[in-house]
């Protein structure tokens, strides 16, 4: 085809298009320093904190400082949801019943219902329902874990028969008639078939495993050594005293030995002459 001659543009479009590509260039430029922001940005982040939280460099060469660890959720702290108040520690019917020189019984001449108690005894002994099943299945264990085998020196005794063995009151270490936890039906003295009893329970292999396991069972060391100024009465290695599971358990996870320091009563005077 041959050469057409276009005509010259005039000078206002000339004028038109360079203002154009000026605006377009001004757009362009303008991107590219977003785009370079947000990668420069991205980096500085990156380079604040390792991964463990702790210093390292960032982009403009400075030490960061670490980022500080977020802390722990304290532990909710521990309720005590025993219920000291469940049963009563004066009701002679309660197994909970408190008895000392200074709590006797009311009636001091309290009878309970007793039965027979099917364990290996020197004198037959008797104890209510609940404490003779628990009895008798202590001293099952004690032979099947330890091969142990206990045997009942005393369990219950009567208001007379404490009269009696009481008498002028001239032993201290001995209860007056209707303060003697024997009276409830719910203690019992321990020994061993071997014949070892009384004393030599502190030391022997059968008093070591009532004392590490009476508790399973809900009956309690109820003289302990350390215990005479709160108890009133010297040691007694062979004297236990069912509570019931619930309670023995709680005294034995909490520390406690004695129930007057459990129920926050009064210690009791080793003579109250």
């Amino acid at each position: 085809m041959p050469d057409v001659d276009r005509e010259p543009l005039s000078e206002g479009v000339q004028r038109r298009r360079l203002q154009l590509a000026g605006g377009l260039s001004l757009v362009l430029v303008a991107i590219a320093a977003v785009v370079i922001g947000a990668v420069t940005g991205a980096d500085a982040s990156a380079g604040s904190s390792g991964a463990d939280g702790s210093s390292v460099t960032g982009v403009d060469g400075a030490t960061q400082a670490p980022r500080p660890e977020p802390e722990a959720p304290a532990a909710p702290a521990a309720v005590d949801t025993f219920d000291k108040a469940a049963l009563s520690i004066d009701d002679p019917a309660s197994i909970w019943v408190v008895v000392n020189k200074l709590r006797p019984l009311n009636p001091q001449d309290y009878e309970p219902e007793l039965v027979d108690v099917p364990v290996p005894h020197t004198w037959e002994p008797m104890m209510r329902q609940e404490a003779s099943d628990a009895a008798a299945a202590m001293f099952q264990a004690a032979a099947d874990e330890a091969g142990l085998y206990l045997a009942s020196n005393s369990a219950y005794r009567s208001y007379s028969t404490q009269v009696d063995l009481y008498g002028a009151g001239d032993d201290p270490t001995t209860a007056p008639p209707g303060a003697s936890e024997h009276q409830t039906g719910l203690a019992i003295d321990i020994g061993a078939e071997n014949g070892c009893t009384f004393e030599c329970l502190e030391t022997s292999p059968e008093g070591e495993w009532l004392r590490a396991n009476a508790y399973r069972f809900g009956y309690l060391l109820r003289y302990p050594a350390d215990k005479v100024d709160v108890t009133g009465y010297p040691h007694e290695a062979w004297h236990f005293r069912y509570v019931g599971v619930e309670l023995a358990t709680e005294m034995h996870d909490t520390g406690f030995t004695t129930l007057e320091e459990f129920f926050g009563l009064p210690s009791v005077p080793l003579s109250t002459r």
